[in-house]
């Protein structure tokens, strides 16, 4: 039997890594094995001592649009559904600490849709390249389940506790220019840019002092035991919310769907008056 084909790709240019999600046809939704191998790239990369500087990017249309538990909510109920969102869960939040932890920073080259918990990447990278026209959002109440990647546990520090409330409880898309402005991007350049931004950055921090580099990757770090323990709320509360009857909406979405761009849902206002205002 032959061995599976990876879901992350790894390429060597000097001292740039640049580490690829490659599964395009569903849109980088995540799995336990592509997170699997992302986990395992990026131990790859850690013991790679030419490596001085990290692109983590995506093929396809989309970074990724978040979880795909959708691909079995139709043969896996209650407490097998449970157990694969505690799978799940646990590998994504192992990747981001891992991203965390890798000694090399890492640059982030974003574009298309940025969905629930692939957030988490771009929240444990050090910096951000993000094309103007991407997208982010949570949609965690649509779905009927919590918030996981960071959204609680790295987020409110990068943004502010206030925004971090009003896109998970208002919903609703988080903009390019958004997400720039509120300070999650460093910088927005046109879709067929990201890529070049993203290398020409990595490129400075490998012509730079590895140590000098390194060390403030490690100084700028949040306290490491206190983001696992609130990944670990995240995942704890995201198990339970699987496996909770709903009677208020629709089941439980989890599947990994389409994030509704800009121009389909307005993202700014509390609710139909303020869209109403900004479209007359």
């Amino acid at each position: 039997m032959s061995a599976r084909a990876s879901m992350v790709r790894l390429a060597h240019a000097g001292a740039v890594t640049t580490l690829t999600l490659a599964r395009p046809a569903k849109r980088n939704a995540l799995v336990p094995d592509l997170l699997l191998d992302l986990c395992v790239a990026l131990e790859q990369i850690g013991r790679r001592s030419e490596t001085r500087a990290v692109v983590f990017a995506a093929e396809g249309v989309s970074f990724s649009i978040g979880g795909d538990i959708g691909r079995v909510a139709s043969d896996k109920h209650g407490a097998a559904l449970q157990t694969y969102a505690a799978e799940l869960v646990g590998l994504l939040n192992q990747a981001i600490v891992s991203l965390l932890c890798l000694r090399q920073p890492v640059v982030a080259a974003v574009h298309g849709d940025v969905g629930g918990g692939s957030l988490g990447f771009l929240l444990a990278s050090d910096l951000v390249v993000m094309a103007d026209d991407a997208v982010a959002e949570a949609n965690y109440a649509g779905d009927g389940v919590t918030p996981d990647g960071g959204w609680t546990a790295l987020l409110p520090r990068l943004i502010g506790a206030r925004r971090a409330a009003a896109c998970l409880l208002l919903g609703g898309p988080m903009t390019a220019r958004q997400a720039f402005d509120w300070g999650l991007v460093n910088v927005l350049v046109e879709r067929g840019q990201v890529g070049a931004e993203a290398h020409a950055a990595a490129e400075r921090i490998a012509a730079a002092p590895p140590v000098t580099m390194q060390t403030s990757k490690r100084l700028l770090a949040q306290e490491l035991a206190q983001v696992e323990a609130a990944l670990e709320a995240e995942r704890r509360s995201f198990v339970a919310a699987v496996g909770r009857p709903r009677q208020d909406g629709p089941a439980p979405g989890l599947v990994a769907g389409p994030v509704v761009r800009s121009a389909e849902r307005p993202s700014g206002g509390f609710g139909r008056a303020a869209a109403a205002t900004r479209e007359t």
